[in-house]
């Protein structure tokens, strides 16, 4: 109970670190980390030990896999990329649907692109599309930012669910697999709320809106555009198959091949070099070479917050953390709830859905086998569970809010009637649906 009381301590410190001091959260669970190992009664020795090894062995095995997913981020947005499979879904969908339109884009964009960027880049297609259509711009903003927000939080290369799966050893293309299939139907239900209730609110007009003819697009086509978001996530998921007990593709030179290109690396690798071909020729080296450090600079941040995320959990192996549980609660019940409201509370109270993800991860770790959580697909739905909690609810001290609020000219009021609602909305629905799943794979 010592150590838990620690674990709790620790938990209201990084929250009011974050939330009301304004520390940077790499600071924050870097300081966190040396607390809980004095605490626990190691040497400075040791945890300086486990700080280094935690952060290496986490960044060692998805650090490059951030920084590439990154780069394929940057290339869709500044080729026009992004835009133009906004407008193919549209002509998919057609004018009367383009909410739907908007929120499905969402889904698809977010997967390598942030999504506070992505909506940054979408803003004027969906101020516009409003005016052609007539339809309330509120309607638009929230089926773009749920539909935005549900890759951000489960489909890996997005670095939260990545650094999840790291953390709790779950097999990557079951992630992203069932991270799909998770995130439609809680996207969609984000489009519901934003059709029922986002027509009964307003926005800002706004007089100066580009056409959506003008809008910058690339000149690529479509399945060029959308092979650096497919290619690596079919790669990765086949490389997930053919490790099935029962080897669909044998046991040799497939399986061999398969093995290695659907790796997250080398996968995510050519994801890039698929990417970097999206850009016109006329386009300048030097830019090129902007774009690409932009983008890693970006990147950085993400990787020493997710490196900090794998020292502190490395502090508390240390402390035998499951061990302890698992004497004092062996027979709890509480399944993917508690990765849920654990990642729920920390993302309400410090407003980072990416830090709520990897602290969260890094404390559910050990209780796995004590959550029941110990089997394949429990830990991929643990993963899911943890990026439910992390969308439930994105308000006032969320960055993400205040790109939505901001970008559609919606007051604050207004965003948390909406934007809010939706979120927390969204976040019921996605655990129900991962209770569900628990349930039939059990």
């Amino acid at each position: 109970m010592h150590l838990l009381l620690i674990i709790l301590a620790t938990l209201v410190f990084i929250i009011v670190a974050i939330a009301r001091f304004k520390i940077h959260p790499f600071i924050t669970l870097i300081a966190a980390s040396v607390m809980v190992g004095f605490l626990m009664g190691l040497d400075g020795g040791a945890i300086l030990e486990h700080i280094s090894e935690g952060f290496g062995g986490t960044l060692s095995s998805i650090g490059i896999i951030i920084g590439f997913g990154a780069v394929i981020g940057t290339f869709l947005e500044k080729s026009g990329g992004t835009t133009t499979i906004a407008k193919y879904i549209l002509q998919l969908i057609g004018d009367k649907k383009s909410p739907l339109a908007m929120n499905l884009t969402g889904v698809l964009v977010s997967i390598p692109v942030f999504c506070d960027s992505a909506f940054i880049i979408l803003s004027s297609l969906n101020k516009a599309l409003s005016k052609k259509t007539g339809v309330s711009a509120v309607v638009f903003v929230v089926a773009l930012s749920t539909g935005l927000y549900v890759s951000h939080v489960f489909i890996p290369p997005t670095p939260g669910p990545l650094a999840a799966a790291a953390a709790l050893g779950a097999d990557l293309g079951l992630v992203i697999l069932l991270g799909i299939v998770v995130a439609v139907p809680t996207a969609l239900a984000g489009y519901l709320w934003a059709v029922k209730f986002g027509s009964k609110l307003t926005a800002e007009a706004d007089d100066s809106l580009a056409e959506v003819d003008a809008m910058a697009e690339s000149h690529a086509n479509i399945f060029a555009i959308l092979s650096p978001i497919i290619v690596p996530i079919f790669l990765i998921a086949l490389r997930s198959i053919a490790k099935y007990p029962s080897h669909p593709f044998g046991d040799g030179i497939v399986d061999g091949i398969l093995s290695f290109v659907g790796h997250p690396l080398p996968a995510l690798f050519i994801g890039m070099l698929l990417a970097v071909q999206l850009v016109d020729q006329k386009t300048a080296v030097t830019e090129r070479l902007n774009w690409v450090s932009g983008s890693l600079k970006e990147a950085g941040v993400i990787i020493l917050i997710t490196g900090a995320g794998g020292a502190f959990g490395s502090i508390l192996r240390a402390g035998d953390l499951g061990a302890i549980i698992e004497t004092h609660f062996t027979g709890l019940q509480a399944g993917i709830f508690l990765p849920f409201l654990l990642a729920a509370v920390l993302k309400t109270a410090q407003g980072s859905s990416t830090v709520a993800i990897i602290t969260a991860a890094t404390i559910i770790a050990p209780m796995m086998n004590v959550l029941g959580l110990d089997g394949e697909i429990s830990r991929a739905l643990a993963v899911l569970a943890i990026g439910a909690g992390a969308m439930t609810v994105s308000h006032i001290n969320d960055s993400y809010f205040w790109v939505v609020a901001q970008f559609s000219g919606m007051s604050t009021k207004t965003t948390l009637k909406s934007h809010t609602l939706a979120t927390l909305m969204q976040g019921v629905v996605a655990i129900l649906l991962l209770s569900l799943a628990q349930i039939v794979f059990r």
